[in-house]
């Protein structure tokens, strides 16, 4: 098993490359995370948002890490392209407790990680960089110890939460590259000029938060983007859409809101193959 997951990571990984960017729609169940592999996507990424929407529960730590971590395990088996699973904070108090996330985490098949310095309910918007950094190197620590390579992609919120400047962020990538980061991913920015100096400042590859007014990808990737993520923005479409058709049922009793669904036959036929 461990053969199979170090070479999935090793591939995702190598999905990594300045200026021809990883694209990601983020999924949140199986199914939305067959319908992006048939899309063509390279890989699967989950969003937090999106997990603790379908599990009845807010974002920003309040979904329960068990049943977080068995839809993982779900989007996992239903594709076959390597999977990374967004574990907001860690699910954890401290560093041994964000460990045994990661070593869940693997159990599931994902070989990839997102966890962000965001810190909902402590004294600060984000975490001080030594505590974040003490928690990727118990992540990388554990990954180590499983023997695979898993992808730690450390989300800074500096801008994503006007908790920083460029300074900043550039300081918190270092002190979590230095941990054991993989990449870094710094939502928030839709600036080319600012996406170029971060790609210019982090020896590693950086990733980026798209969706409506964002630049096109073409120009993230001239920027030096390794990574463009959706995050929760597909989430938010597929409940927006959601609103409106039962908007229009209750209010009209007309049904133009879900015209140009994916057939039922088609979607079906795609949840019946085999991961």
């Amino acid at each position: 098993m461990n053969s199979e997951l170090k070479a999935k990571a090793e591939l995702f990984r190598s999905l990594h490359v300045p200026g021809r960017p990883l694209l990601l729609a983020n999924a949140w169940d199986a199914a939305s995370a067959r319908v992006a592999e048939r899309a063509g996507a390279a890989a699967v990424a989950t969003t937090s948002s999106g997990v603790s929407w379908t599990l009845g529960t807010a974002d920003g730590d309040h979904v329960d890490r068990g049943l977080a971590l068995e839809l993982t395990a779900r989007v996992a088996a239903a594709v076959s392209v390597p999977v990374s699973a967004d574990i907001e904070g860690g699910y954890a108090a401290d560093p041994e407790g964000v460990a045994r996330t990661v070593r869940g985490v693997l159990a599931t098949g994902a070989v990839g990680i997102n966890i962000e310095d965001s810190h909902d309910g402590g004294p600060a918007p984000l975490r001080a960089v030594d505590d974040q950094a003490a928690r990727i190197a118990a992540a990388r620590r554990a990954a180590d110890e499983e023997g695979v390579p898993l992808f730690v992609h450390a989300r800074t919120d500096t801008y994503l939460r006007g908790a920083g400047d460029l300074g900043e962020t550039l300081e918190r990538a270092a002190g979590y590259l230095a941990a054991g980061a993989d990449g870094v991913f710094v939502p928030g920015v839709g600036d080319p000029a600012v996406v170029a100096a971060l790609a210019e400042g982090i020896d590693a590859p950086v990733g980026i938060l798209a969706g409506p007014g964002a630049p096109p990808v073409s120009v993230l990737a001239s920027a030096g983007a390794a990574r463009v993520s959706l995050g929760s923005a597909v989430a938010e479409a597929a409940y927006a859409l959601v609103d409106r058709a039962a908007r229009e049922l209750l209010a009209t009793g007309t049904y133009a809101s879900v015209a140009g669904g994916i057939p039922w036959g088609e979607l079906n036929a795609l949840m019946l193959r085999e991961g």
